[in-house]
């Protein structure tokens, strides 16, 4: 359970943030990078529900469960595996949410014509934010491979967050008018 009485502490001011385990680390550790930008991900994705919600409640649901699992995996990666008691059992990302992932890309791009080029980001509202949130996931996903490679970690959560940015993608031509009003890229149209 948490509970949030005072939201400052000052004990950051210093450049620090204390880690699931106790460790305190600077705020610019590779670690904090990670599951903050696991945090801009999500705060994108709540850009989308501004226009999902009427228009696309399937795909508006699938987003809720994201944004759930995305706080997992931010409590995933702010408590660093270790043989330390921590008097808890840490949060992790599962491979069943991996698999959630996967049956809601399979559904949706199911209802979608193969595409003969790449998307530009555009079209609809939702599906640019879909876009945006897909570029930020990627971004996380790079961080945390070069996290993986740096220390332990859990290795869905890597999975998660690449087969997120497909999602997203398969989303946002979804909301496109299952690609209708998806927006081409023309390889060499201004030169």
């Amino acid at each position: 359970m948490v509970i949030l009485n005072k939201i400052y502490t000052k004990t950051g001011d210093d450049g620090t943030t204390a880690l699931g385990t106790g460790e305190r680390r600077p705020k610019n550790d590779l670690r904090i990078e990670s599951y903050g930008t696991v945090d801009e991900t999500n705060s994108v994705v709540g850009l989308v529900r501004l226009h999902t919600g009427k228009m696309a409640p399937d795909v508006d649901e699938v987003l809720g469960r994201i944004q759930n699992d995305l706080f997992d995996l931010g409590a995933d990666l702010a408590t660093p595996e270790t043989d330390q008691d921590l008097g808890y059992e840490p949060l992790r990302i599962t491979a069943a949410q991996v698999t959630a992932i996967e049956e809601a890309i399979d559904r949706f791009n199911g209802e979608l014509s193969p595409l003969r080029s790449f998307v530009l980001p555009g079209g609809s509202e939702a599906s640019a934010y879909l876009h945006l949130a897909r570029t930020v996931s990627r971004r996380c996903e790079r961080l945390l491979v070069e996290l993986q490679a740096a220390e332990k970690i859990n290795p869905s959560a890597v999975l998660y967050m690449n087969r997120l940015s497909d999602f997203f993608f398969v989303a946002s031509r979804f909301l496109n008018a299952k690609g209708e009003g998806d927006v081409l890229w023309v390889p060499g149209k201004n030169r």
